[in-house]
């Protein structure tokens, strides 16, 4: 069967979140919508890989559904065909809970909220993959409606929409049509977007700067202690030659975020065996700890000055140890970055988006930055636009770390003007993209736009990276001739005079035309024989 049209897929996609809108916050009705996508990609897999295995050829999923319901009734080939889904896929459902069946009961008027929340738990009942992996979809939620009926119906609308696509045979189609539903989320969810998403311009600047020069290599692993929704990490398939043998790591704290990625994983085809995610928190307690430890790339986007507890206790851990001070406890951004940074191979690379206050805070912060820069750690310092982010307007920078540098100069990038404006949000596009990453790969001055500084330079400015230090983006304005100064002004002078003398010609002229007006009605009152009337004159009549 062929591709679909991404656009359909796009539009039908976002029909289906569109029927919750006003029901809902956008960070709640992306469970609803990406979980039943999530559903119908996995049952639309199972029943066409099932019409394969029993080597029939089938039109469509309704063809597909009737072949495997036929098989599953049948007992001689059931428990073969059921081990064999197991073995593939990790999952397998009864016949009438594939989603196929649920639509076929929808339009039959015949379809329960209950046998939907049967065919979720069948799935998390299955394998560990799947663990708890709906539990942020509540049908029951009164949110959908106040009644059990009106709750089915909200449902079975959601699916309708979605059930005009078949989710088998998509590719990458289908897993970038997730992501730009991700985004669109994100778009609505204001500022708890941050919980959950990377813009997409910011996260392949990110991932064309880790991946550089290792675009063949084979078992790239990559690292995201704040993964969010994973799109920082599955940006590496898309500069990858060998996308199938990337591993990923990625941790995030809250669950229904997990939940997500664990999804995003899925519909983008990455293997089984190259997930490697967790749910917990990153900074109070280490992950990974078993090998792999260190990865070829890290790749980060963290809460923003975020407390943590900054125990005393992590003073003797290898990730913060060499430092002698930890961040402080209002702002986590120098934690997260000795987290990631501690876990990158010695020929790895790593990228961290984070508030420009971390170029220049002192304190703690200003001791953690001064051993890094006497490390050659920090290799570049990108500014980014303000406003590209949905969760903040602040300006942010990226940060890119080595380990092993032969020298400790710094290219600084000025980026904080190359943007395109939309309406709610500036938009980094791809030549704003381009440039960072060329200069990135040059690593040379350019005027008004970056500037490699040596070791000393950073030392004479007591190791402040203020970017406005090392990059002068300052526009002198044109002299101004004071010849052409004085001729302007007798220009005005000359201009005003005239429109004073206009003006009065005009009032002059209203007041001519008032007079006569007054007479003319002071010779009506006497014709009518009201001149001695008290009062205000005609009106009154």
């Amino acid at each position: 069967m062929a591709n679909q049209n991404p656009k359909t897929i796009y539009q039908s996609l976002w029909n289906s979140a569109d029927i919750l809108r006003s029901k809902m916050d956008a960070s709640e009705y992306k469970n609803y919508t990406l979980g039943l996508i999530f559903y119908k990609y996995l049952s639309d897999n199972l029943l066409h890989h099932a019409a394969d295995l029993l080597e029939e050829k089938v039109a469509d999923l309704n063809e597909a559904q009737q072949v495997y319901a036929d098989a599953f009734n049948d007992p001689e080939i059931k428990d073969d065909l059921i081990d064999e889904l197991k073995f593939d896929f990790s999952y397998a459902l009864e016949p009438n809970l594939t989603f196929t069946a649920l639509m076929q009961s929808i339009y039959k008027g015949k379809f329960q909220l209950e046998d939907l929340a049967q065919g979720f738990r069948n799935i998390e009942q299955s394998s560990e993959l799947f663990e708890n992996l709906f539990e942020d979809v509540d049908l029951y939620s009164r949110k959908l409606g106040a009644t059990p009926q009106k709750q089915n119906q909200v449902i079975s609308d959601v699916m309708k929409e979605l059930a005009t696509l078949d989710m088998a045979h998509q590719g990458d189609i289908l897993g970038d049509a997730y992501e730009y539903l991700i985004g669109q989320f994100a778009s609505d969810s204001g500022k708890k977007a941050g919980e959950f998403y990377t813009p997409q311009a910011v996260s392949s600047l990110m991932t064309q700067i880790v991946v550089q020069g290792k675009e063949d290599q084979k078992g790239f692993s990559v690292y995201d202690p704040t993964m969010g929704s994973g799109s920082l990490l599955l940006n590496v398939k898309k500069y990858t030659n060998e996308p199938g043998t990337v591993n990923y790591f990625g941790q995030e704290l809250n669950t229904s975020t997990y939940n997500l990625a664990r999804m995003n994983m899925f519909l983008h085809k990455v293997d089984v065996a190259n997930q490697h995610l967790s749910n917990a928190d990153t900074l109070d307690a280490d992950w990974p700890t078993e090998e792999p430890t260190n990865f070829d790339a890290v790749l980060m986007n963290p809460p923003y000055s975020a407390k943590w507890t900054a125990d005393k206790g992590f003073l003797d851990e290898p990730r913060f140890s060499m430092y002698g001070v930890l961040a402080p406890k209002s702002k986590a951004d120098f934690a997260f970055l000795l987290h990631g940074y501690y876990h990158l191979k010695d020929s790895g690379v790593m990228a961290i988006v984070l508030p420009h206050g971390v170029l220049f805070r002192g304190a703690a912060e200003g001791k953690i930055r001064k051993i890094l820069l006497e490390n050659g750690a920090i290799d570049t310092v990108i500014g980014l636009p303000a406003n590209i982010f949905f969760n903040t307007s602040i300006p942010t920078t990226v940060i890119i770390l080595k380990k092993n540098r032969e020298n400790k100069d710094i290219l600084f990038i000025d980026a904080s003007n190359e943007f395109t404006k939309e309406k709610n949000q500036n938009k980094l596009e791809e030549k704003h993209i381009e440039k960072i990453v060329n200069t990135y790969k040059e690593r040379k001055d350019i005027e008004k736009y970056s500037h490699v500084a040596t070791y000393d330079e950073i030392v004479e400015n007591d190791f402040n990276l203020n970017i406005p230090r090392y990059v002068d983006t300052f526009e002198e304005e044109e002299p101004i001739s004071l010849a052409e100064v004085a001729q302007d002004m007798k220009e005005v002078q000359k201009q005003i005079t005239e429109s004073n003398a206009a003006l009065a010609q005009m009032v002059q002229e209203l007041t001519a035309s008032n007079d006569e007006a007054q007479q003319e009605l002071n010779q009506f009152i006497e014709l009518l024989g009201f001149n001695n009337m008290q009062g205000g004159g005609p009106n009154e009549y």
